[in-house]
């Protein structure tokens, strides 16, 4: 079995299959340095690498969420915010059963108001993988916000979650004649997905 410093070497192969694989290798057997190694990484210049690392932290899973909150919030490197982000998508993906932490929402949460795009909508990205638990932050975000942008990347996540209390908010924006015509856009179209999914849900044709 490689070592761990062998691991962390293949999370820089050219080869996705091999650091895929270093990642899961990673991800199930940590040792106390493992997420503090990969949390080092996040300010990598070697994008392969950093997103290495993201989804390693992501394959991790729950363990990593508090110091991944902790650099989304704290760091002053929006690459190491933004990443911390994407990170913390990466463990709802990885593990959908289990309940993302509050700790966790929280941080999103608080980082849907940080200044850099970069970061806000990865955590509006991060929030749509955890889904219907945090459709409400989502619905207060989207109703508290004006950021177009913003706005539009909620509208979005809305759409793909496919819960229903999502319906009313966006026909509201929709009917809203302040509403930013982009966000009306991405509402119209979100809508659509939505109640697509929503007549799936209930088993309509």
């Amino acid at each position: 079995m490689p070592t761990t410093e062998e691991l962390f070497q293949q999370l820089k192969h050219p080869n996705p299959h091999l650091r895929d694989q270093a990642m899961w290798e990673l991800a199930e057997n940590p040792d106390e340095t493992t997420i503090p190694r990969l949390m080092s990484i996040l300010d990598e210049e070697d994008t392969t690498y950093r997103r290495a690392a993201v989804k390693a932290l992501g394959a991790i899973g729950p363990d990593a969420i508090t110091p991944l909150v902790q650099a989304l919030l704290n760091s002053d490197n929006v690459t190491v915010r933004g990443s911390a982000a994407k990170a913390l998508a990466q463990v709802a993906i990885n593990h959908p059963d289990v309940p993302f932490a509050a700790e966790g929402v929280q941080g999103l949460k608080t980082a849907l108001d940080d200044p850099n795009p970069v970061v806000h909508i990865a955590a509006v990205m991060a929030l749509g993988e955890i889904g219907s638990p945090v459709v409400d932050v989502l619905i207060e975000a989207l109703q508290t916000t004006d950021n177009p942008a913003l706005g539009i990347s909620i509208v979005n996540a809305l759409g793909s979650i496919g819960d229903s209390r999502g319906v009313e908010v966006l026909q509201s924006l929709i009917e809203n004649e302040s509403t930013d015509s982009y966000v009306r856009e991405s509402a119209t179209s979100a809508l659509s997905r939505l109640e697509m999914t929503t007549k799936f849900q209930r088993g309509e044709k």
